[in-house]
């Protein structure tokens, strides 16, 4: 299994905007000025359009699907949160915490996605809401795929009863810890940690237990190089990275610009002595949706019809 992909999947937004229902627990997200919505989502449309078109430039297979009008999405641009796809042909759809979210969920996309991928078995976590259950994907889990670990900070939005089942049903091992920041609780994992092949970006300071730390840290360490970030960084999305594969083979580190500037050049030739970093600026969807570049990306790792 590889850690990482060339095929991307991506959705191009039609209403993005402020959810008050996910800022309940995601501290990223900023409101608006509410005359503000109509540029809000032209502009986050732009930065999406220039984001997709700059990975298939670096010679990604980006696969981009349209969002549906009715209902509104306004976070239909992030779908690692309601699928993940995986090399034995599977793909997992997810329980969400957002009522508003769960309309991401569209078999239309899916039978948009078999047109081009294929899979053999779908798993159907969905049901799980009706318990109060969450997880949200590669949100809430950074997967090592290699090694099978689900890296998870539990949350409202990562439930560790529920990750315990995924795991179980995929053949992963579950390594989970708590994390905060900016003193408030983190809601998704994968805003403070990313992996590559021979990579890994993390917020060690994030998480307060020691012995979780010192775990954590250990465990990242056996198959990757460790480049630790700041929480001011997080703050910044420095965590919501993604690698990816080009039709050339090169590793990329996909991140925004932001992310990017965030970074100390010592942090970036770490990243670069494994990875070339790509940017793209998406300023808005940061700001309003509390989401970066790797919130926009669900990996795809089926097999092309």
């Amino acid at each position: 299994m590889p850690q990482v992909t060339s095929h991307a999947l991506m959705i191009r937004p039609l209403a993005f905007g402020f959810n008050a229902e996910t800022a309940a627990n995601n501290v990223f997200q900023h409101k608006p000025d509410d005359d503000a919505s109509a540029s809000v989502s032209s502009s986050a449309t732009q930065e999406f359009d220039n984001f997709a078109r700059l990975l298939q430039r670096e010679g990604i297979d980006v696969t981009v699907l349209q969002d549906s009008p009715d209902p509104k999405k306004p976070d239909a641009v992030f779908p690692n949160n309601w699928i993940s796809f995986h090399d034995d042909g599977t793909i997992v759809t997810y329980p969400m915490y957002s009522p508003l979210r769960r309309n991401e969920r569209r078999d239309d996309l899916i039978s948009q996605i078999a047109a081009r991928f294929r899979f053999r078995d779908w798993i159907k976590l969905e049901d799980f809401e009706k318990q109060n259950q969450y997880l949200e994907g590669t949100g809430s889990m950074v997967l090592d795929r290699v090694a099978k670990i689900a890296y998870a900070c539990i949350s409202e939005r990562t439930d560790k009863t529920l990750l315990e089942t995924w795991c179980a049903k995929m053949g992963y091992t579950a390594h989970t810890f708590h994390a905060i920041s900016n003193g408030k609780p983190i809601y998704h994992t994968n805003v403070m940690m990313a992996i590559a092949s021979d990579v890994a970006v993390v917020c060690l300071e994030c998480l307060t237990d020691p012995e979780e730390r010192a775990a954590l840290k250990e465990s990242l360490s056996l198959d990757h190089a460790v480049v630790e970030i700041t929480d001011e960084q997080v703050q910044s999305f420095a965590g919501n990275m993604l690698a990816l594969k080009n039709n050339r083979g090169e590793e990329l580190m996909v991140m925004s610009t932001r992310a990017l500037e965030s970074l100390t050049e010592e942090q970036r030739n770490a990243i670069e002595e494994y990875c070339r970093i790509v940017a793209s600026p998406i300023n808005t969807i940061e700001d309003v949706g509390g989401g970066s570049a790797r919130c926009m990306i669900a990996e795809i790792f089926l097999d092309p019809n």
